[in-house]
C-alpha cells in the first residue's frame, strides 16, 4: 500500500474543501485503495495511485459538487 499515495489525496481533498466523513481515501487490502464517504453512491476502489489521479484531476471542488453526489461509473469513464 502507498501510504504516501493516500496522504496526499486526503490532503487533496481537504483543499477541496471535503470533510473526512463526507469524502476521503482510505487504505484498502493488497494495495487498494478506497475512495469513500457521503459524498460518492459507493466506494471507489484501486491502485492507491489511480485514486490519487482520480482526487486530483477528476473529483470537484465540494463547492461545485454541491448536493449532488460522485458516481464511481462516471469517475472511471472520465478516466478513458
Amino acid at each position: 500500500m502507498d501510504a504516501d499515495a493516500v496522504a496526499t489525496a486526503n490532503e487533496l481533498l481537504r483543499e477541496k474543501g471535503y470533510a473526512e466523513r463526507d469524502l476521503a481515501v482510505h487504505a484498502g487490502p493488497r494495495g487498494k485503495a478506497l475512495l469513500k464517504g457521503n459524498k460518492i453512491i459507493s466506494p471507489f476502489s484501486d491502485d492507491a495511485e489511480l485514486v490519487l489521479r482520480v482526487v486530483r484531476d477528476l473529483v470537484p471542488l465540494e463547492a461545485e459538487l454541491g448536493n449532488r453526489l460522485l458516481r464511481p461509473a462516471d469517475l472511471r469513464a472520465e478516466l478513458l
